[in-house]
């Protein structure tokens, strides 16, 4: 059987898939019977589709492909949550069934692009909107669904996670490390959605909406980047031990989903902390499986064409059978989220301060003041410079506490006027 398909985007993943198919067209039709032809290529960049011998079906206007009849199966890979969000949705309200990498569009409509799928009995496929190449999606929906999940845990964002390698490794500062990763084709000309968080923040309200069964958007997780770190910080963690990831953190607790991202401490004996480079990874605690870890390279255009063609694939074989999705929408339960300020965990926070007499009495007696008990304090740097860095790391403290805290302590004249650096510690 054929089954046809309409490409709309044919940047590096775009093309990533077009090269999959020229390499390996012949092959999937004899190991699984399935036939992909494209019959429809839109792009702003009509020299691809030429490359790839498809100028006879381009189009640059998306529409062109979600209503053409001839199309069977949609792969949006433009991204983003306005064009992208207009093609998935009119593309399954034409009964095409969708596969997507577009994790903004997942984190932010997934309801509605899964209630559109299920109203007209097409399917929608996500794996790569996570995790690039590394399988995630497709075992929590199949393999993992046996299991009551308490626990999604993941670097998920290979840039940042390239960053904090450099910095801790060689040394780097962090405009030294971000420069690097812009000129190696890691980071864009704006590195906000990398790091501040934001990207990381899509994929683990993907991931736990999936794991815990219970529908998390994007303006559900509480995000925080990594523009504060220093090597100071990432010295002072591994004298303790540990090493400092940006994680995404899906949590379900008993009063329902802990869901964040921000740089956390892991002892260095936890297997996500030897996950360096550009390279993700992603943990999940399963109540029958126990603990189990997905490891791979996160973005790249073989990577994420893998999983993108991997969903195609089948998605196309159910096309070819007259099925739609063994596992749909899971999101029956509606949990609530915690809020961020009952988080409570172990804290490390660095101060820069004037060195001089009384300086860290002041400062303990607040951490007192707030009921917040002090596990270590350390000073660093030069007191021939007149400043040092105070760093302190807390017993297990309430978030709201140690934001009061931190205020507190940034007002007192002794304390200099930048951001003090605030890192969770995850055991």
């Amino acid at each position: 059987m054929t089954v046809r398909l309409g490409l709309i985007g044919t940047g590096t993943v775009g093309g990533g898939c077009l090269d999959i198919l020229r390499n390996h067209k012949d092959e999937f039709r004899r190991h699984y019977g399935v036939d992909l032809e494209v019959v429809r290529v839109c792009s702003r960049e009509p020299e691809v589709a030429r490359s790839f011998g498809f100028a006879d079906v381009f189009t640059s206007d998306y529409r062109e492909v979600v209503t053409d009849p001839n199309v069977d199966l949609v792969i949006e890979l433009i991204g983003g949550t306005t064009v992208a969000h207009d093609a998935v949705c009119e593309a399954l309200r034409n009964g095409k069934a969708v596969v997507t990498a577009n994790k903004a569009l997942m984190a932010t409509a997934g309801e509605e692009v899964f209630s559109l799928a299920e109203e007209h009995g097409v399917e929608v496929a996500f794996e790569a909107s996570v995790g690039g190449g590394i399988p995630i999606i497709d075992p929590l929906k199949h393999s993992l669904i046996a299991n009551r999940i308490s626990k999604v845990m993941g670097i998920v964002n290979g840039t940042t996670n390239y960053m904090l390698t450099r910095m801790d490794e060689e040394g780097a500062s962090y405009e030294e490390a971000l420069a690097d990763a812009q000129a190696r084709g890691f980071a864009e000309a704006d590195p906000s959605a990398d790091v501040d968080g934001l990207d990381a923040a899509a994929k683990i309200a993907i991931l736990s909406s999936i794991a815990f069964n219970s529908r998390v958007n994007l303006s559900d997780v509480h995000a925080e980047g990594i523009r504060n770190i220093t090597t100071t910080d990432l010295q002072t963690a591994r004298d303790m031990g540990y090493c400092v990831k940006l994680m995404a953190i899906g949590h379900r607790t008993d009063d329902g989903v802990d869901v964040r991202v921000h740089p956390t401490m892991i002892p260095l004996s936890h297997q996500m902390a030897k996950v360096n480079g550009v390279y993700n990874a992603i943990y999940v605690v399963g109540d029958a499986v126990g603990e189990t870890m997905f490891f791979g390279e996160g973005a790249g255009a073989g990577p994420a064409a893998s999983a993108v063609m991997g969903d195609v694939l089948e998605v196309a074989r159910h096309i070819e059978t007259g099925v739609t999705s063994f596992v749909g929408c899971t999101c029956t339960d509606s949990l609530p989220i915690v809020p961020m300020d009952d988080l409570e965990t172990k804290y490390y926070i660095r101060f820069p301060v004037a060195d001089r007499p009384g300086v860290l009495a002041s400062m303990a007696g607040i951490f007192a003041d707030f009921g917040v008990s002090i596990y270590s304090v350390v000073q660093r740097g030069q007191k021939e410079a007149g400043t040092v860095e105070v760093v302190y790391v807390t017993h297990v403290a309430r978030e709201r506490d140690i934001r009061a805290v931190v205020a507190k302590i940034a007002s007192l004249d002794d304390v200099l006027h930048s951001e003090p650096s605030i890192i969770r510690v995850e055991d």
